[in-house]
């Protein structure tokens, strides 16, 4: 940062730091939920395993959700599960964060006063900006004091709270428009997650710091939440079951397994294959871009690349998954019964479909498949509400996500992409994929491969960060991914004509 910013800006920022510093024993004084016996034992823990204390902390954290789960899916329906879920949640981040949790509170009650005061119309609009606009000073204070690194720190849980309160403060507008019965298409199309009244305060930190979600996500919709809570997701109103209620044994383990092989992989295969300096990721050169690297052939390179985003992956694959089995033990990742009394499924609680992802035969599924909960975020409350616009859409996940160039270098490269495949989809596609076929077709293979290949080019920034790595790293490649699309761009749009319905 020293390179980037004035002396005049670095000593007006360090003194607001220190400013904000000045109230960390206050912060520190309100850890109260974790005993002094339990860190220390952490400690000893993490000194044993060689893993660091913030690591070790997160992962014990999400494992102890499960024992959480089974607890609260064993507590009678109503306020005492608002309250468990609460207090545990609050429990999960100052065991994670330490006194950084009280962001979360902080952010939490902020958001509730507005609800209170503000009418609908105004909140929605001036809740997102507070959201925003903390989590942009957490992002920007994380880039100043460590920057490139990956250090725990209330970021993390920052960014599913302001999906949570984001989503709030349009749920509480649409049910107003509903209830008034005036005419908003966005408003209709959301419907299914308007809320008419706001949630009382247990209620609403509750969801907010919901144990099950407050570390990893998924950040699904408040009237999920509330349905698991007070039980009309299985029961109707008179106590009768709205179905024949699946049992959650199958639900929890499938993806609380999968959440154990994929930390193996991760461990295991970064291990392997690192893409940045195992000794020093924040100061060294990347693995994949030192002199000896960069001396092999060219296939060989872009294979280990690509095996070595694979296996980043899987730590999020792992906190996923293991976030959804905790979910499924208390139901709150069960989609419920449709009107026959069928059930939905359980896909609620699910932000990853790693085979459908890892297969995606184009942009769209890879992005609907992939953090699913965030995606449902962006296309309910910034997509439809913005008209439709990609540039909107993307821009605010490279926002949210933080400041870091490489962010931005992936997420403004994707309508480059998503313009090729729908150009390839008006003038390709009828005269080549099979009538009836899926993606496991020819052409549906081919259609998988280039997907990967090319997204795998553009991705790699959003792992490396920085600027000038993420431009040395597209250099090494020779542009290719960027070259190759405007060129198919070109060359589809001008010289191949859209296939007339007798062609097809």
């Amino acid at each position: 940062m020293e390179r980037v910013l004035p002396e005049a800006a670095h000593a007006v920022i360090g003194k607001a730091i220190d400013f904000v510093y000045s109230y960390g024993p206050m912060a520190e004084s309100t850890v109260v939920l974790v005993p002094k016996f339990v860190e220390h034992y952490v400690e000893q823990l993490a000194e044993s395993t060689g893993f660091d204390v913030e690591t070790l902390d997160y992962t014990l954290g999400m494992f102890l959700c499960y024992p959480l789960g089974l607890i609260m899916y064993m507590l009678p329906y109503g306020k005492l599960k608002h309250i468990f879920s609460f207090l545990l949640g609050a429990f999960l981040l100052q065991f994670t964060i330490g006194k950084q949790w009280v962001h979360q509170m902080i952010t939490s009650l902020a958001v509730y006063f507005m609800f209170l005061v503000l009418p609908p119309a105004l909140a929605k609009k001036v809740v997102p900006v507070f959201l925003m606009v903390y989590i942009t000073l957490g992002h920007l204070h994380r880039q100043y004091i460590n920057y490139l690194g990956y250090d725990m720190d209330f970021t993390g849980p920052q960014m599913v709270i302001t999906i949570k309160l984001y989503a709030l403060a349009y749920n509480l507008y649409d049910g107003h428009l509903l209830k008034k019965g005036i005419e908003d298409r966005a408003a209709k199309k959301c419907a299914p997650w308007a809320v008419t009244e706001l949630p009382g305060l247990i209620e609403f930190l509750g969801y907010t710091f919901c144990f099950a979600t407050v570390l990893a996500g998924p950040a699904y919709e408040y009237k999920s939440y509330a349905a698991a809570c007070d039980g009309s997701l299985l029961y109707k109103p008179d106590g009768k079951a709205r179905g024949k209620i699946p049992s959650n044994i199958l639900p929890t383990l499938k993806p609380f397994l999968v959440s154990l092989v994929c930390m193996g992989a991760f461990v295991v295969g970064s291990g392997k294959f690192p893409l940045l300096d195992p000794s020093d990721p924040q100061t060294f050169t990347p693995v994949i871009l030192t002199d000896t690297f960069l001396d092999k052939p060219w296939v060989n390179r872009y294979a280990y690349q690509w095996l070595a985003l694979f296996f980043v992956r899987q730590k999020y694959y792992f906190a996923w998954k293991n976030a959804e089995g905790a979910n499924n033990i208390w139901y709150a990742g069960f989609e419920g019964f449709d009107a026959d009394g069928n059930v939905k499924g359980w896909g609620n609680a699910c932000n990853i479909d790693i085979i459908a992802f890892e297969t995606a035969p184009n942009v769209k599924t890879l992005s609907a498949m992939w953090n699913m909960k965030t995606a449902n975020w962006l296309s309910r409350y910034i997509y439809i509400r913005t008209g439709g616009s990609l540039a909107a859409t993307y821009g605010m996940s490279a926002f949210w996500h933080g400041f870091y160039p490489g962010y931005y270098m992936f997420f403004m490269s994707v309508p480059l992409i998503t313009a090729c495949e729908r150009i390839g989809r008006k003038k390709l596609t009828p005269r080549f994929a099979s009538k009836g076929g899926g993606k496991w077709t020819p052409w549906g293979l081919v259609a998988i491969l280039s997907t990967s290949f090319v997204v795998e080019y553009m991705v790699c920034p959003f792992q490396l960060l920085s600027f000038d790595w993420a431009v040395a790293n597209w250099k090494s490649h020779l542009f290719f991914g960027h070259i190759l699309c405007i060129a198919f761009y070109v060359i589809i749009s001008n010289f191949v004509p859209t296939p007339k319905k007798k062609e097809v």
